[in-house]
């Protein structure tokens, strides 16, 4: 996939904040994996797509895939708008996650296109 994305992860008390910055590669695809392993369920993800000349192209899509390759977000990042955040918490339907660094997919982006992805676990 490639692109470049930026990972910054956090501990604020009993939280734990994952954000990954990403920028898509001429293909329009963007990935990478954080260095920590967390046992947790995702109680948000927040999807804030860039505006402007990096806007990525309207219902991109994004994966959070554990180390068995699963989807976290169990699909809620399919299909995305590119003219608002996407807002999505545990009642919607997200994962968890056992003991597993967690790797970012992002395709259908168009290229040099950018956007967050900040995941929120407890």
């Amino acid at each position: 996939m490639a692109g470049t994305v930026t990972t910054t992860e956090e501990i604020i008390g009993s939280v734990k904040k994952i954000t990954f910055t990403w920028t898509s590669s001429a293909g329009g695809a963007a990935d990478a994996t954080s260095t920590g392993y967390y046992t947790a369920e995702i109680m948000r993800v927040v999807q804030i797509p860039d505006s402007g000349g990096t806007q990525p192209t309207n219902l991109y899509d994004v994966t959070v895939n554990d180390d068995d390759s699963a989807d976290v977000l169990l699909g809620l990042g399919a299909n995305l708008v590119n003219n608002a955040n996407t807002d999505k918490v545990t009642k919607d339907g997200l994962g968890v996650v056992a003991n597993a660094q967690l790797t970012l997919g992002v395709t259908n982006a168009g290229a040099a296109k950018g956007g967050k992805t900040i995941l929120y676990l407890r």
